[in-house]
């Protein structure tokens, strides 16, 4: 068993950053330790566990990752560790306008241990999509999981197969022709991990096992390809499915987000 303090070793070192290829449209600038990440359906910046810079220069940073992104009239979300230092970078954050979002538990588990032949109610078919009609499709549905416009996830998943097809699989679980449940996998080249994405299934269909139908697949097809790790920034409903299957937190994460205003 690994212990979680040698997971978030692993962690900092290989997850705080976006891997492999860079979907068309979109950029990668570094200012200073940060990244800002440009040409998405919303901005983002990531950053080291230890961003190195405090007080007044840390407020400077924090608001020039603002004010490019007000300038472009695009909103933008800081991805924040519990772990993260300076300790005080969230409440430098709203002071800067920024809006906390939902705390999520980051959760690692091992592929081999969870990976698994899915078990699917019947009248269920798990199927690997990559055409756009598909990730149409699967947009429509977080749509109607999520009770807002979940449209971009149609560009994103699209871009992101154009750029490296073989850096995600994409599952979709379809009853009558529809999809009732959907989730994918990024693979992280070069690293122990993979990171699991998606995971949404239509509230008529919960609690028939299809959210721990998807995870065994996606860990099967992960250990295949000799990733040993996956990743979830887990919300309060899937965190203890996956504690059940072995999954161990090792922190937590929060997106900070600010919008130009209107």
């Amino acid at each position: 068993m690994v212990d979680t303090a040698t997971l978030l070793a692993a962690y900092d070192a290989q997850m705080r950053m976006p891997p492999g290829a860079v979907p068309a449209g979109v950029t990668h600038e570094h200012d200073g330790p940060v990244l800002r990440v440009v040409g998405a359906h919303v901005g983002r910046v990531r950053a080291p566990r230890d961003i190195g810079v405090t007080g007044a220069a840390l407020d400077r940073l924090i608001a020039r990752q603002r004010d490019y992104f007000q300038a472009r009239g695009e909103g933008v979300e800081w991805k924040v560790r519990g772990h993260d230092l300076p300790t005080d970078l969230p409440e430098r954050l709203v002071a800067a306008g920024f809006v906390a979002g939902e705390p999520s538990a980051v959760l690692i588990g091992m592929a081999e241990e969870v990976a698994a032949e899915p078990v699917l109610p019947d009248g269920v078919v798990l199927r690997q999509v990559s055409e756009p009609a598909d990730m149409r499709r699967i947009a429509e549905q977080q749509t109607a999981v999520w009770g807002f416009d979940c449209s971009w996830v149609e560009d994103d998943l699209t871009t992101r197969v154009d750029a490296g097809p073989d850096e995600m699989t994409i599952l979709v679980a379809e009853a009558g022709g529809r999809v009732v449940s959907s989730a994918w996998v990024i693979y992280h080249s070069g690293s122990d991990f993979v990171a699991l994405l998606g995971g949404t299934t239509l509230p008529e269909w919960r609690g028939r096992g299809l959210y721990g139908a998807l995870l065994a697949a996606r860990a099967q097809e992960t250990a295949a390809r000799g990733f040993r790790l996956l990743h979830v920034d887990a919300s309060p409903e899937s965190a203890p499915i996956l504690r059940r299957r072995g999954f161990q937190e090792i922190t937590t994460s929060r997106h900070y987000h600010w919008n130009p205003p209107k």
